[in-house]
């Protein structure tokens, strides 16, 4: 009788085996070559991906029950949106614990697809990303396709998409932000385009609500660094869309800001200092992206309500730099209070598909 329970034991120890080999867990670095990472990804930490600009990402392909994020966020206010096989979407705030955050989870078999999407400005901090783990019969797949289309914007609040789910007012919690569903990351999606998005609330080209502009970081790596550039050779767009000076419209009209008296003294800018200073960082675009087709845009605020000489100061600038490629596009004025909300990002973006469409061959 010993004998034969010992013959049982050994013939169940193979399917233990099996068993916990079906219930393996992977853990991937954040070096791994499978994750497709989106918008400038800071690296230079040496141990960690750093997420700051608005619409950055990392999706991945894999087969498991769940998955884990080791991650810590610097401030605890930034808020992502978790997107499950193309559809559903989950937002997700770290905390600024290092530690493995489940993403998601109770998984059916077969493959799946996530991505992290960045909802929020880079002003409320950044989010270091070290590693995935996906449990249950863990498998990473090859990685996501590259997009055949890139676009790249550079924007202030607008772009970034501040404020656009809070149907109340503008309040400045974070969780009321979120990039992915402002006119940019929209447009991009209808093309299937790479997305590229460098924005933020406030600032502008020749002034901005705190001490520097567009100008003056648009080539960084991270925006709160100016030791480390970017190197635009990692991303060629072939639409760019430039849409800033509703703030620019604002501040030069009130001398009492020191933004206003470091830049200006005492006399508010001509017309003849706007059109130039415009020409000048779409000059610096184009020295970046010799072939791109570059869309100066203003909108959808009230920089372009009736009257206001904003739009002809951009549509000179374009005129005048004779570039074919060239192109100026002035979204309707929404003519609402506050930051323009989700469905009226829907109608930016699609009189820029349109324009698009029309007039872009990519």
């Amino acid at each position: 009788m010993l004998h034969k329970k010992i013959l049982f034991l050994l013939l169940l120890l193979p399917l233990s085996l099996i068993s916990k080999g079906q219930e393996k867990s992977l853990v991937i670095d954040y070096t791994n070559k499978k994750l497709k990472y989106s918008g400038r990804i800071d690296y230079s930490s040496g141990n960690s991906a750093d997420l700051l600009w608005s619409g950055s990402s990392i999706k991945f392909n894999f087969e498991g029950e769940a998955v884990a994020g080791l991650l810590r966020d610097h401030k605890d206010q930034n808020y992502y949106n978790l997107i499950l096989d193309d559809d559903s979407i989950i937002v997700f705030n770290p905390g600024t614990e290092k530690k493995f955050y489940t993403l998601v989870s109770g998984l059916s078999k077969g493959r799946h697809t996530l991505e992290i999407f960045k909802r929020t400005e880079w002003g409320r901090g950044k989010t270091s990303f070290y590693q995935f783990k996906i449990e249950g019969n863990a498998k990473l797949l090859r990685a996501p396709e590259e997009k055949k289309r890139k676009i790249e914007f550079y924007g202030n609040s607008i772009t970034a998409g501040y404020g656009n789910e809070d149907l109340e007012a503008d309040r400045p919690d974070s969780i009321f932000t979120n990039n992915y569903k402002s006119y940019a990351a929209i447009t991009a999606r209808h093309f299937d385009a790479e997305y590229s998005c460098i924005a933020k609330g406030g600032i502008g080209i020749m002034l901005s609500w705190f001490n520097f502009t567009m100008p003056q970081l648009y080539d960084r790596f991270a925006p709160n660094d100016d030791s480390g550039l970017w190197n635009f050779k990692q991303y060629k767009p072939q639409v760019v869309v430039i849409n800033l000076f509703q703030n620019d419209s604002w501040l030069v009209k009130k001398p009492e800001r020191k933004e206003f008296k470091a830049a200006f003294g005492s006399t508010p800018p001509d017309e003849r200092y706007i059109i130039n200073a415009y020409k000048e960082f779409v000059s610096s675009i184009r020295s970046k992206y010799p072939k791109a087709s570059i869309i100066c845009a203003l909108g959808s605020m009230d920089a372009t309500k009736e009257g206001s000489p904003w739009p002809g100061y951009v549509q000179t600038a374009v005129e005048e730099m004779n570039d074919q490629k060239l192109f100026t596009l002035v979204f309707p004025y929404k003519n609402t209070q506050g930051h323009p909300k989700v469905h009226e990002h829907e109608v930016m973006a699609k009189y820029l598909v349109a324009f698009i469409e029309e007039n872009v061959k990519w």
